[in-house]
C-alpha cells in the first residue's frame, strides 16, 4: 500500500499544517512501518503556474503538433493524476492563505483534472485526510465567519467530484504566540491546538485502520 502525502505550506519548518500532517503519518506509520509513503510539496517545490493553461490548449492541438511546452504540460498532468490515482492514502496539508486556497493548491487541482478524463471520480472510496490551518478564528460568531473559502471549495471538489472517502481536521487560531496582536487568546489558542493534534493523531489511526 501507498501514502500519498501532499503539503502546500510556504513557512518550512514552521508550519502548522506541516505539523499536523506529521502528526497524521506518525500515527500511520506505528501501524503500517513497511508500507510506502510518497511525497510532494507543492509549497516548496510549486507547480509552472503556466501549466494548466498549456495542458488545456494542448487538447485543442494535434499531437503532433504540440510544442514541447505543451507536451511538458500534459505529462504533468498525466503524473499529478496518476500520483492520487496510484495511492491507496492520501493526506493532504493545505493551509487557508488569503481567505482561499493558494495558487499552489489550485494549480495543482487543475493539473490533476487537465490529466484526467471528463467525469473521473479520481478518488472514488478512497480514504483521505484533509488538514486545514488558519492564522485567525473564522468560527460562528467572530468578526471572520464567513470569510474561509477554501474548506468548502476542497470538500466540494475532494469529495462530491472526485468520490474522497474525506475527513477534514482543522486548527485555527495559529498565529497566536506569533503575533502579538493575539496575545489575549492564548488559552484558547492553545486549546484548539491540542483538539487539532489530537484529531491529527486520530485521523492517521483511523487511516491505518482502513
Amino acid at each position: 500500500m501507498t501514502l500519498l502525502r501532499i503539503d502546500a505550506s510556504i513557512l518550512g519548518p514552521n508550519s502548522a499544517s506541516s505539523e499536523l500532517a506529521d502528526l497524521v503519518l506518525a500515527a500511520w506509520t506505528a501501524e503500517r512501518p513497511d508500507e510506502q509513503v510518497a511525497t510532494r510539496h507543492l509549497g516548496s517545490d510549486p507547480l509552472p503556474s503556466d501549466a494548466w493553461a498549456t495542458a488545456v490548449m494542448a487538447g485543442y492541438t494535434p499531437e503532433d503538433a504540440r510544442s514541447d511546452a505543451q507536451k511538458s504540460a500534459v505529462a504533468l498532468a498525466q503524473e499529478l493524476h496518476a500520483e492520487l490515482v496510484n495511492a491507496d492514502h492520501v493526506v493532504l496539508a493545505f493551509p487557508l492563505y488569503n481567505w482561499g486556497v493558494s495558487q499552489h493548491v489550485k494549480t495543482w487541482i487543475d493539473l490533476v483534472i487537465a490529466g484526467a478524463n471528463p467525469g473521473d471520480r479520481i478518488l472514488e472510496g478512497k480514504p483521505v485526510v484533509l488538514l486545514v490551518t488558519r492564522g485567525g478564528n473564522y468560527s460562528p460568531g467572530t468578526p471572520k465567519e464567513g470569510w474561509d473559502h477554501s474548506v468548502g471549495y476542497l470538500t466540494r471538489v475532494l469529495k462530491e467530484v472526485w468520490g474522497a472517502n474525506l475527513t477534514v481536521v482543522e486548527r485555527e487560531f495559529t498565529l497566536v504566540g506569533v503575533n502579538p496582536a493575539l496575545d489575549q487568546f492564548a488559552e484558547i489558542g492553545a486549546q484548539l491546538k491540542k483538539d487539532a493534534h489530537e484529531a491529527a493523531t486520530a485521523a492517521g489511526k483511523s487511516l491505518a485502520a482502513s
